[in-house]
C-alpha cells in the first residue's frame, strides 16, 4: 500500500444493536496516527437499526487498514454486551429489580465490559474480590456455617458489602438472622423467590435480595415481579454474540 495513498471508510452494522465502544475505536487509530479522523454518526449508547452507518473515517490508507480489525473487535464485543444489557433492563422495566453483571468477563476486558453494561442500562456488581464479599457454599463449609462465615467476613473487611449465597429457605432464614447485607438466592423458582421476599420483609426489611442462576430473557420479567431487588445475569458478559459490523473502504489515487 503506497504510503501517500489516502482512504475514506465507513463502519456499518448489519444487525440492530446498542452501540458501545467508541472510545476504544478512537484510541486505536489515535495510537497509530493522530491524523486519522473519526466522525461518528451515532452517539455512544444509541439504539441503531441494521444497515445504519456508525461512523466515517478518513486518513492514510495504511493506518486505516492496520487498525481496522482491532477497532472492530472492540466495537463489536462491547456493543454485544451493551445490547444484551439493554434487552434485560427493558424486560424488567417497571419493577424494583435492577439487572447486575457478574465477574464472568472476558479475560483482560472486565472494566471495558462493565462499562458496556452501564451503557446498555444495567448495573455493575463487584469488580473483583476487593470491593465486596460474596460468601458461597465452599466458604460456608470451610467456615463452619453461615453465621461463622459472616463473622469472619465482617472481621476481615467490615467496610464492604457482605453477600451470602443461599440455596434453601432455611439458609435464607439463617443468613437474614446473622446480619448479611444481601442474600443471593441461587436457582430459586419464582414462587420460592416470592416466599423469600416475604420472609425478608418480615424479618429484616433492610437486607436486599438478589436472584441468580438460570436467568434468561424468557423468565427475567417473572423473576423481577417477585419483588427481589437485583437480578444478576452472567450471560451479559460471557455468552455474548458479537454484533455483526463491517468497515467499507474507498481509496483515492496515491
Amino acid at each position: 500500500m503506497p504510503a501517500a495513498q489516502r482512504a475514506e471508510a465507513r463502519i456499518l452494522t448489519r444487525v440492530d444493536a446498542v452501540i458501545c465502544g467508541q472510545p476504544w475505536v478512537e484510541a486505536t487509530f489515535r495510537q497509530l496516527d493522530p491524523a486519522i479522523r473519526v466522525d461518528w454518526r451515532v452517539a455512544e449508547g444509541d439504539q441503531v437499526a441494521a444497515g445504519a452507518v456508525l461512523c466515517e473515517l478518513s486518513g492514510p490508507a495504511r493506518t486505516l487498514l492496520t487498525g481496522e480489525r482491532t477497532a472492530l473487535n472492540f466495537l463489536q464485543t462491547l456493543s454485544a454486551t451493551a445490547t444484551a444489557a439493554h434487552r434485560y433492563a427493558q424486560a424488567v422495566a417497571g419493577t424494583r429489580a435492577r439487572i447486575l453483571d457478574t465477574r464472568k468477563t472476558l479475560p483482560g476486558l472486565r472494566l471495558a465490559q462493565k462499562y458496556a453494561v452501564r451503557v446498555g442500562g444495567a448495573h455493575n456488581h463487584r469488580t473483583g474480590l476487593h470491593d465486596a464479599i460474596l460468601v458461597k457454599e465452599n466458604h460456608i463449609v470451610a467456615a463452619g456455617g453461615i453465621a461463622a462465615a459472616i463473622r469472619a467476613g465482617r472481621s476481615a473487611s467490615p467496610q464492604v458489602l457482605l453477600e451470602v449465597e443461599v440455596e434453601t429457605m432455611e439458609q435464607a432464614r439463617e443468613a437474614l438472622a446473622a446480619g448479611a447485607d444481601r442474600l443471593l438466592l441461587d436457582n430459586f423458582t419464582p414462587a420460592r423467590l416470592a416466599e423469600a421476599v416475604a420472609l425478608r420483609n418480615r424479618l429484616a426489611p433492610a437486607i436486599t435480595l438478589e436472584a441468580s442462576g438460570g436467568i434468561t430473557l424468557a423468565n427475567v420479567a417473572a423473576v423481577a415481579a417477585t419483588g427481589v431487588d437485583f437480578v444478576s445475569v452472567g450471560s451479559l458478559t460471557k455468552d455474548i454474540v458479537a454484533v455483526d459490523l463491517s468497515m467499507r473502504f474507498e481509496f483515492s489515487a496515491a
